[in-house]
């Protein structure tokens, strides 16, 4: 559920557009609700099928990848390409042939060997991964940021709504379709004002950095556990029930009627994720989590996402097992770290000039 804020984030920008369309050409408000429902199932149709890693996309601490680190059961090769190159760049090596890919690979292994020793220790690893979101955070902020209008070198709230929701403010009619945004500006607003270190009612571009991502940010947990909370508590009493955390990622109606996936009762991750909400996640064992506990589990302070994907990587390529990799090594094991035509047959995808 969670390509969360932003994929929600981006369908309902679109949604909102729609809106403003129909307002504008006096559309019927049937019509438009099929324009819109006709978005939802065009977007839900690219969220990939429930698996037992699907809780863990709402983990925020460095998330590394929107891919699944394991689909039904089986490793996801993506999750680590997107981990070691970043999202852009792990598209573009798909579309390389596998020697290019090599070829690719071997001038980042270069740049990964700090000391110049001719080896990738597991730090070095920990580090370029860490360097990978970092650059991902800072191109996302850039990019948004030079779509609005700002002042000086800071964004006000009134600037950023309007630049994003528009035509909100022209319509007070409850029964209005658009009337059920006036929650998401509500949301926004109040994340808005959690980012704004200094209070003076303006973002300058590190907090708006934070705003975008608050995961990233220290002071921003309390709201990405609110959020969090807000999507997943459907009957609004504070707190997650058992059943509420399995919904968040499993719709027994929808599985029933997917003649893709058929399979006779819940599928065994199902039940997986129930005892791992009853013997981990609820701490104090009352049937339910509270914001505490949800904090533990969306955003761990004992989990390095970085350091895990790189003790991964080292394992899985570590031939003569000395706890670090060599250049031919990774070379070797080449379709663990990046992409390529042979490894991946999607979507043809624009290839970049410069790497």
């Amino acid at each position: 559920m969670f390509l969360i804020l932003i994929g929600q984030l981006q369908l309902q920008r679109v949604a909102l557009g729609y809106l403003h369309l129909a307002e504008h050409f006096k559309m019927k408000a049937s019509s438009i609700y099929v324009v819109l429902g006709i978005l939802s199932v065009s977007y839900c149709s690219a969220i990939p099928k429930p698996g037992e890693d699907d809780h863990k996309n709402r983990v925020h601490d460095k998330k590394l990848s929107e891919s699944l680190h394991e689909e039904e059961g089986e490793h996801n090769n993506d999750y680590d390409h997107e981990a070691f190159l970043g999202r852009e760049e792990a598209k573009t090596f798909d579309q390389l042939t596998p020697e290019e890919s090599k070829e690719r690979l071997a001038i980042l292994v270069d740049k990964i060997d700090k000391n110049k020793d001719g080896e990738i220790t597991e730090e070095e690893l920990r580090e370029w991964i860490q360097y990978v979101q970092k650059r991902y955070i800072t191109t996302d902020t850039d990019r948004m940021w030079k779509d609005h209008d700002i002042q000086g070198d800071t964004l006000v709230w009134e600037a950023y709504k309007k630049r994003t929701y528009g035509f909100e403010d022209d319509h007070n009619d409850e029964n209005s379709p658009n009337f059920s945004y006036k929650d998401m500006i509500n949301r926004d607003e109040r994340r808005w004002k959690a980012a704004d270190k200094n209070k003076d009612g303006k973002l300058d571009k590190t907090e708006f950095s934070d705003f975008l991502h608050p995961e990233e940010a220290e002071h921003m947990r309390d709201i990405v556990v609110q959020e969090t909370m807000e999507d997943i508590d459907k009957d609004k009493d504070g707190y997650i029930s058992l059943e509420e955390y399995i919904a968040d990622v499993y719709d027994e109606d929808e599985e029933d009627e997917d003649e893709d996936y058929p399979h006779e009762g819940k599928p065994d991750w199902v039940e997986s994720e129930k005892v791992q909400f009853k013997n981990h996640r609820d701490k104090d064992k009352d049937g339910k989590l509270n914001a505490e506990e949800v904090m533990e589990w969306i955003i761990p302070q004992d989990y390095d996402h970085s350091e895990s994907e790189a003790q991964h990587l080292v394992f899985t390529a570590d031939e003569n097992k000395d706890g670090k990799l060599s250049k031919e090594e990774i070379i070797e094991h080449y379709d663990t770290f990046v992409g390529s035509q042979a490894t991946d047959f999607g979507e043809a995808l624009t290839r970049h000039d410069e790497f």
